[in-house]
């Protein structure tokens, strides 16, 4: 046991935990069907493409609500918003450079098939859309959270 105090956590935690769980499912069933119907229509090149394809969108779909939840670690402390944009908008900016690096390094190779690593990346950004609205749209979430009310009536004291 630790004497330290444990820190509240923000109520969204849980709804961003679902949304990775859900990713994760999708990643795996994305992988074999991207990877499948790549490999149906184009070979091994359309495998290879599929597969990255999904990799991509995957990854880059993941990095925002993990961002998030790594930022939310701050909660309750004197930084935590300068902490979690800082955070979070870093890693906006880290998948905007690593995707377009990613696109001129896949751009030139010679086994990459367009249209198939194309509509993985979009089936990939399509499942997680999907997934976003039904966990956000499913979790039952009070409209006002991480308030704390006052103990008694502010009215109620002598001085006032």
């Amino acid at each position: 046991m630790s004497d330290t105090p444990k820190r509240p956590m923000p109520a969204i935690t849980s709804m961003l935990r679902q949304v990775l769980i859900w990713t994760g499912i999708a990643a795996i069933v994305l992988v074999i069907l991207g990877g499948g119907i790549g490999f149906l229509v184009a070979g091994a090149d359309g495998l290879w493409s599929g597969l990255a394809g999904v990799a991509l969108a995957i990854v880059f779909l993941a990095l925002t609500p993990l961002s998030v939840l790594i930022a939310n670690r701050w909660y309750g402390r004197e930084m935590f918003a300068t902490v979690f944009f800082g955070i979070v908008m870093g890693s906006w900016l880290l998948k905007l450079v690593v995707f377009v690096v990613a696109i001129v390094i896949l751009r030139g190779q010679d086994w990459v098939v367009p249209l198939i690593i194309f509509l993985a990346l979009v089936a990939g950004i399509v499942v997680s859309l999907v997934i976003d609205a039904v966990v956000f749209t499913r979790m039952r979430m009070p409209y006002v959270s991480d308030v704390s009310l006052p103990e008694s009536n502010p009215e109620d004291r002598e001085d006032s």
